[in-house]
């Protein structure tokens, strides 16, 4: 540390230390931190958000714990209620008074876009700041719902309001930008590409201007000390200075660990301060400083070497680190060196994601590769989240609505909608498609609502009929080996689609990066290539004589590097590159039906069998840990919830059963309602939404949707009982929004997930071509979700044939949403035909 010799200094250095050791400081003592455990920190993944374009800033509301501001790299300021997965408003990036801004400033707007470097709130939740890559600073007035507001915009030559103030901002980028509390009175701190800093109010009066950096100024981190009210700085030469507000000049001068991008946060109480940064060597370093002598206490290892670019850091609980490095989250305890924990997140990280805890700790918003970003949760967050939804379905459904079943506390749930009322297939749109709109009828409902959000939207339903309303595209096939596709799935990173014959033979489509899809990830813009080793090897499962009654069945690792098989012999696992079968195991009889990997532990495998019963087999040693009996008949459908501990397992006796990973004892089962005549014949799958306690049954007769937490049905939507109509396979959407679901008729219905509204039907005459389009014995058998894209699917076909299909390039979204306005939809006249289908689902 420069030592600067000034009465100045040596008293800053004097309150520092004291302030340490005085009881009544301003921020709240650190409660019960003896109790804090690794359970404390929000791992779990809640949810995963499409923001449309790269997320680059995030801060939590100080109070209201779920709502999110979001930063982006096309400049767009986005706000999120993550408890309800809604993103309640967005505003592009607009100069709100260019003819105010300097010529130079209006001149460089045209040469180069404007990303978002820096969002945060306001301590009191009233304001959001933002901070832009070039010269600019925006103030937005909070006021509540969706109600986002201009307040002040500052340019590199002026700030311009109702006030019309005149100030000058930074030249080049605002770097940073943090709300401060000088003589009680709210201010906005900024640092900039011009080496400065600068305070000023919030009625656009610049209170202090601080020289002194050598370098762009990188960040900045207000903070009071009993009375005591100073800056943190960093530059990108290392450098961290200390200012308080009297334009005196710095007090202190610190070196940073690196010498190049450092970030300065105080710990939630006020008492510790740390620091995080990158070298230009790519090296990383998190440290925890004395700041009164501005000494290094302490460094934390466990970071990776060779960074392209800075990591980034939070604190939670006055006892937690977190980092984004390495596509990882890094977890430290504060008194530790050694890092605590990682997650992957479940994967999608990019390679230093950004991160932000909110105020209470309980959730963890982490940024993906794919512009968006992913909500993490511990046990109370998780709480706190499904509390949300159900306040959102309370204040949005009507008395009659609201109609529960007595037996709600049973043992065993058996049937609990007393009447449901048949209607056409997709293909045929009837006014009861769903049990939200047989409640109007004096239906009773599927019970239990508390953890269901049910949005009141109005859609008119979209019908794809023709080729050229979507974008479709076939995957190519010159191997022999046609057979009907019983199992279809995306690699995890969505660049390649996988699908198993009744034959046993799989086949593996990639798509490549190039100018056309730089991303590399499937589209249906482009024709992938049917992948194969050097070697020319299938990837070939044991399939025995009579391979007629065989149940094919599938699962992926995480890392798309291995995937097991089986088709009525032994379970096969193979190797992703070479094609090549690692090892073989579980002989039958009986064969396996259906595969999981657990998923916290890869080799450890869920495999249901055709005796109805499931093996919990270790593939390290060879060995049947457990068996889980129960179902009447072959199992058709496994699904782990790694948030309640839970796996869910469905037959083809029409029954689900719940299971306690921990100590694999059945908790509860259910068996589904089927319409009357119907017997329990065909395969029911399951699959968890992304909340992990909703949970997506598909049998032939229906779709429904049910509380895991109270293994109760809250949804259900049943087709006409014809076996045309048959649904043949569904599944969630990869943000848990939409369900597809496919019929044997060959339609495919897009349904929303949480009403199970129907959104939108595409015809078989859209994606299979006109000379089989006709045959009814060409329909899809199974359908997959991109991992991704929310919008794109895979189907796989009767005959063999793998589409994947899109909305076409000017919809990109499946249905459309219709503001109602005085009983006129948005002001507009709808055609004849889809005015009836919308008066209908209103109904």
């Amino acid at each position: 540390m420069t030592e600067y010799g000034s009465t100045d200094h040596e008293q800053l250095m004097k309150r520092l230390r004291s302030a340490q050791s005085v009881d009544e400081v301003t921020y709240p003592a650190p409660s019960q931190q003896a109790s804090l455990s690794l359970d404390d920190l929000p791992r779990s993944v809640a949810c995963t958000i499409h923001q449309g374009s790269n997320v680059t800033s995030m801060d939590f509301h100080p109070t209201h714990h779920t709502l999110l501001t979001v930063g982006c790299s096309n400049g767009e300021i986005s706000l999120w209620e993550v408890g309800m997965r809604e993103r309640l408003v967005t505003k592009p990036f607009k100069i709100w008074d260019l003819s105010a801004c300097s010529v130079t400033f209006q001149a460089s707007i045209k040469d180069s876009s404007m990303s978002v470097s820096r969002v945060a709130w306001s301590p009191d939740g009233n304001l959001i700041g933002v901070a832009f890559t070039k010269h600019l600073v925006h103030l937005l007035a909070y006021q509540g719902s969706n109600d986002l507001r201009p307040h002040l915009e500052a340019c590199s030559n002026s700030f311009s309001c109702t006030l019309r103030k005149k100030i000058e901002a930074h030249v080049g980028s605002v770097n940073d930008l943090a709300f401060s509390h000088p003589n009680k009175k709210l201010c906005v701190v900024t640092c900039g590409e011009d080496k400065l800093i600068k305070v000023w109010d919030l009625a656009g009066s610049k209170l202090f201007n601080f020289e002194g950096h050598e370098a762009p100024v990188y960040s900045v981190c207000p903070h009071q000390k009993e009375n005591i009210q100073f800056i943190f700085s960093t530059a990108i030469d290392g450098k961290i200075k200390a200012w308080l507000y009297d334009n005196m000049g710095s007090r202190v001068d610190y070196d940073a660990p690196g010498q190049w991008c450092t970030t300065m946060l105080y710990s939630a109480d006020g008492s510790r301060l740390f620091s995080c940064g990158t070298s230009k060597d790519g090296d990383s370093f998190l440290v925890e400083w004395n700041e009164s002598e501005g000494k290094i206490k302490r460094t934390y290892s466990g970071f990776r070497k060779n960074a392209t670019g800075v990591v980034q850091f939070d604190t939670t609980r006055n006892r937690f680190l977190a980092v984004g490095d390495d596509s990882q989250i890094k977890f430290w305890h504060m008194d530790s060196t050694n890092m605590l924990t990682s997650t992957e997140a479940e994967g999608g990280l990019p390679s230093l994601p950004r991160l932000r805890f909110n105020k209470e700790g309980n959730l963890l918003v982490v940024t993906t590769a794919d512009n968006g970003f992913k909500v993490l949760a511990n046990a109370n967050g998780l709480r706190t989240l499904r509390a949300m939804e159900a306040r959102s379905y309370e204040a949005s459904r009507t008395p009659l609505e609201m109609k529960v079943s007595s037996s709600a506390m049973g043992t065993s749930i058996g049937p609990v909608v007393s009447k449901v009322e048949r209607v056409d297939s997709p293909a045929r749109p009837a006014p009861s498609l769903n049990g939200v709109e047989l409640m109007s009828r004096g239906i009773e409902k599927p019970r239990n609502l508390e953890h269901v959000s049910e949005k009141t939207k109005t859609w008119e339903l979209t019908e794809i009929v023709d080729a050229t309303q979507c974008r479709t595209v076939a995957m190519p096939d010159n191997l022999d080996t046609a057979s009907k596709v019983a199992r279809l799935l995306y690699t995890n990173s969505g660049v390649g689609v996988l699908a198993l014959g009744t034959n046993g033979v799989q086949k593996l489509w990639k798509w490549s990066r190039s100018e056309q899809n730089p991303s590399g990830k499937a589209t249906a813009s482009i024709v992938p290539q049917l992948w194969q080793p050097n070697s020319g090897v299938l990837m070939t499962n044991d399939v025995p004589d009579n391979s007629e009654d065989a149940v094919p069945c599938i699962a992926l690792s995480k890392n798309d590097s291995y995937v097991m098989s089986a088709c009525g012999g032994k379970v096969s696992l193979f190797n992703m590159m070479t094609f090549k079968v690692m090892t073989t195991f579980m002989a039958p009889p009986p064969a396996s039906t259906f595969l999981a990997f657990h998923p916290q532990d890869n080799n450890i495998i869920a495999i249901g069998m055709d005796d109805s019963a499931i093996h919990i087999y270790n593939v390290r040693v060879d060995e049947v840990k457990t068996k889980l009996k129960g179902h009447q008949k072959r199992i058709s459908g496994l699904a782990f919830s790694t948030s309640l501990n839970i796996l869910v397992s469905s037959g083809a006796d029409a029954q689900l059963f719940f299971w306690n990973t921990d100590n694999w004892e059945k908790i509860k089962s259910v068996t589904l309602q089927l319409p009357a005549g119907k017997t329990s014949q065909g395969d029911t799958r399951v699959q968890f939404h992304s909340d992990q306690v909703r949970l997506l049954v598909c049998h032939e007769t229906q779709l429904a949707i049910y509380d895991v937490n109270k293994m109760e049905c809250i949804r259900q939507w049943m087709p006409q009982e014809v076996l045309s109509s048959s649904l043949s396979c569904a599944v969630y959407s990869c943000n848990s929004q939409l369900v597809y679901a496919s019929f044997t008729d060959g339609n495919i219905g897009v349904f929303d997930a949480d009403s199970l509204r129907l959104r939108c039907r595409i015809a078989p005459s859209a994606y299979i071509s006109p000379a089989s389009s006709n045959s009814p014995t060409i329909h899809p058998l199974v359908v997959a979700a991109h991992p991704q894209e929310a919008n794109q699917i895979a189907v796989g076909l009767s005959n063999g044939a793998v589409k994947v299909i899109e909305p076409s390039e000017a919809e990109r979204k499946w249905g459309l949403h219709v503001p109602v306005d005085n009983g006129t939809e948005n002001g507009r006249t709808a055609t004849s035909s889809t005015t009836n289908t919308s008066e209908q689902l209103q109904r």
